[in-house]
């Protein structure tokens, strides 16, 4: 059952914007906002050395973590607190420092209580390097805003 979202693309931004505001660990990253609306969210970032493990390749964690991020800030679009239940990620190319990273997440289907994200993580070459699945939770707490309207 597909669920039928009125939220307008404005409440959405106002939500990912506070989002990210609070989110040290996305801004660690170093993940930059290129698109938020409703069930979906395009995150990108630049592989630092830093994120590298012991074969010189990307922690397996970046890129969750990018896909991770992307799927928060996708499924946060709406009224409703939305958290995280389960999680998978399946890794198809190798990830090397100053690869630039681009995920998408895109609500795949969802009823009033759960909902299911695909995000594909890219290198900035179109080659997918990670397939990433997951399923939340919308909590009954309403997203708080502190701006003047």
């Amino acid at each position: 059952m597909t669920r039928i979202s009125s939220t307008s693309s404005a409440q959405s931004a106002r939500n990912v914007a506070t989002m990210l505001e609070l989110d040290a660990f996305t801004r660690w990253l170093g993940a930059e906002l290129v698109e938020a609306s409703p069930g979906r969210c395009t995150l990108q970032l630049r592989v630092r050395e830093d994120m590298l493990n012991g074969f010189g390749v990307s922690h397996g964690g970046i890129v969750f973590s990018l896909a991770d991020s992307a799927m928060a800030f996708a499924c946060n679009g709406g009224p409703d607190v939305t958290v995280a239940l389960e999680n998978a990620i399946s890794y198809s190319a190798a990830v090397r420092a100053g690869d630039e990273l681009i995920a998408v997440a895109q609500e795949e289907t969802a009823t009033n209580r759960h909902a299911f994200y695909r995000v594909t993580v890219r290198r900035r070459d179109n080659v997918v390097v990670a397939l990433f699945r997951g399923t939340v939770y919308r909590t009954q707490q309403q997203h708080a805003h502190h701006d003047d309207d």
